[in-house]
């Protein structure tokens, strides 16, 4: 796998049900940078999220998942939490009982880096919903309980921006939002960014989201392939254009294939 490669996702198989999703992908994200990985809904694009993060509603079928020149392939979700990694959800869950400063409190128990005591957890966790403009009083209310969407999204940018993962993957973080929650939800995946250092993979079928990023990558997935690779200039094209060219040519390579 190359060196600079901080995830490496190699010839990746995989299948849902029997139904294969993603075929031979191959995708990398060096440290430090913010990759896109767009295309029409349906492609695949969370499934490879999912599968990154181990997700075990999905099967491997062929190929391997590296991540800080580590196999994962086979290792669990939360053992690949504790080695760096972070997956938002498109829809974020909700855990009646369980109050958000609780989860957050547990969320970094025994991480090398992250021990706090009580008093400085609650500081630092008030600094960081100052940042997103989150009213501390969501800090007692039952996880994601009656939360709007674009509160869960911020709820993710706390955790975000409180575990301070080495790749974070934003799955349709922008899905649902308002101008207002968007811009929140922009601020906080910067300020990962500056404060961390961290990489991104976003999955979205959107641009919206992505015109206030300095994007290093972009990769298009069509029908569970990856079909192209290229600089922050397609944002704009696709933007324009939209996915049909792309669908075009993975349909007529797959009828040449045959």
């Amino acid at each position: 796998m190359p060196d600079t490669a901080l995830l490496h996702v190699e010839n990746l198989t995989a299948s849902v049900e029997e139904k294969t999703i993603l075929h031979q992908v191959n995708l990398d994200v060096p440290a430090g940078e913010t990759h896109v990985l767009m295309g029409p809904n349906g492609a695949g694009k969370s499934t490879l999220g999912h599968l990154v993060m181990g997700d075990p509603v999905y099967t491997v079928n062929d190929g391997r998942i590296f991540f800080d020149g580590e196999d994962v392939t086979d290792l669990t979700t939360d053992k690949r939490s504790r080695a760096g990694l972070f997956l938002s959800f498109q829809a974020p869950v909700e855990i009646p009982g369980v109050p958000l400063s609780s989860f957050l409190r547990a969320s970094i128990a025994g991480r090398p880096g992250l021990e706090m005591k009580g008093k400085e957890f609650r500081r630092r966790v008030k600094e960081l919903a100052a940042e997103l403009d989150m009213d501390t009083a969501y800090l007692n209310r039952e996880l994601g309980v009656g939360f709007s969407g674009g509160e869960k999204k911020k709820v993710e940018m706390l955790q975000l921006l409180l575990l301070q993962p080495k790749l974070a993957i934003l799955d349709e973080t922008d899905s649902g939002l308002d101008v207002d929650a968007l811009s929140v939800v922009s601020r906080g995946m910067d300020a990962y960014r500056k404060s961390c250092n961290g990489s991104m993979l976003i999955i979205t079928h959107n641009t919206r989201i992505l015109e206030h990023l300095s994007v290093d990558r972009v990769h298009v997935m069509v029908k569970g392939h990856v079909v192209r690779t290229d600089d922050a200039s397609l944002i704009p094209w696709i933007d324009e254009n939209g996915f049909e060219s792309f669908e075009r040519e993975a349909a007529n390579a797959a009828a040449n294939a045959q």
